[in-house]
């Protein structure tokens, strides 16, 4: 069997890297072809280019990568016709796979095309879920509540569960982080992560590492750890440099998940990394901010009350939400104190997260292991 599979960012790409994990485990047999990231190109796949170059989010960002982005699209396509794939395989970013799956299409190649990760129309562009079934055979989707937004319009969907509880981050290890970075018992850990897309860390960086050096001033027992991924290491590094903080960058999935696990506390960029901190019970915020016209669009455009997926399954804030006006030094040090206090607002947190465990589990298998039947399911149907 020979897969084509498409990730555009680094979530995708760890999605995808366990995709493929779970597929050669039941189908040795597959070959893999593609785009992705270092996650995936660990797991054997050659990726036909840097998916850095994808990875911008925001409208006034997006505008000048638009030639570079058409063109990638192109050529990955062109990479399909030759290849001739069994399927093709898109992980999350919609608006970048969208326009792979229409040319395709257009192509009229009959190679069952395949998204993972469902584009959150219940929150925007609800429209949207009414024409996917022109591009797509099957959706694959992380949570319960989504396949009834498409299937009333001939998309077949399928829950599969979400990938963070099969993440390594719950055999993390605190122990072995403090012996590798030399942090001694009595110190305490804060995680800073300021996304992995280089405008949310141009952005998030300076309030974050601000925000540490005024706390620092007050808790000198605190060692600061930013985990980054190779997308915008580089940046992170360069930020980091003028900072007096007791700061420690990682880079390796190994090494972020045990810094996790080691924090007392952690300040997020939104996203699934702060999945992987309720799955194992590390104290957070999410801070975040865009451009003004992009954070206008987004206000009247979202249909939903949270951004942060803990709060958006249990339509409660558990997760406090630190966006655009209110991503201040002065919010996240009044939310740190709070957490570090462990009084309602930390007790409040941790009984949400066991529940958002329990919706995201699902069954014997592993998410990507019931993805990988689905996918080989569609293939041999074809055959």
């Amino acid at each position: 069997m020979k897969i084509y599979l498409i990730a555009g960012e680094p979530s995708g790409d760890l999605l995808g890297s366990r995709l493929m994990r779970a597929i050669i485990s039941k189908y040795p047999d597959t070959e893999f072809f593609g785009v992705g990231g270092e996650t995936m190109e660990n797991e054997g796949l050659n990726s036909l280019f840097d998916i850095s170059e994808l990875a911008v989010m925001g409208v006034f960002e997006v505008i000048p990568s638009i030639p570079r982005i058409l063109s990638r699209i192109k050529q990955t396509v062109q990479d399909i016709e030759r290849v001739r794939p069994d399927v093709v395989v898109t992980v999350d970013s919609w608006s970048f796979s969208a326009r792979i799956h229409k040319a395709l299409r257009k192509e009229k190649l009959g190679i069952p095309q395949i998204h993972y990760v469902a584009p959150q129309v219940w929150a925007w562009k609800k429209k949207r879920a009414r024409t996917m079934y022109k591009y797509i055979d099957h959706l694959l989707t992380l949570f319960p509540y989504e396949p009834k937004y498409f299937t009333p319009y001939h998309l077949d969907a399928t829950f599969v569960g979400h990938p963070v509880i099969e993440s390594s981050v719950i055999y993390s290890n605190e122990t072995d982080f403090r012996e590798r970075f030399n942090i001694a018992d009595n110190q305490k850990i804060m995680a800073l992560l300021p996304g992995s897309r280089k405008n949310e860390v141009a952005r998030l960086l300076p309030v974050f590492l601000n925000a540490a050096q005024r706390f620092h001033q007050k808790n000198p027992e605190f060692v600061f750890v930013v985990p980054t991924v190779r997308t915008v290491e580089d940046k992170v590094r360069q930020m980091v440099q003028s900072s007096s903080l007791p700061l420690i960058v990682v880079n390796t999935e190994a090494d972020r998940h045990d810094a996790f696990k080691a924090s007392a506390v952690a300040v997020a960029a939104s996203g699934t990394v702060a999945l992987e901190l309720a799955m194992i019970d590390v104290p957070h915020l999410i801070a975040y901010k865009v451009a003004p016209f992009t954070a206008f669009l987004a206000r009247h455009l979202l249909k939903i009350e949270f951004v942060n997926l803990s709060n958006i399954l249990l339509g409660r804030e558990i997760v406090p939400e630190l966006l655009q006006e209110n991503c201040t030094e002065d919010k996240i040090l009044y939310y740190v104190s709070e957490f570090l206090k462990k009084g309602d607002l930390y007790e409040r947190q941790m009984e949400g997260f066991q529940k958002v465990k329990e919706i995201l589990g699902l069954g014997e298998q592993t998410p990507s292991a019931n993805a990988a039947d689905i996918i080989f399911h569609i293939v041999k149907k074809k055959h």
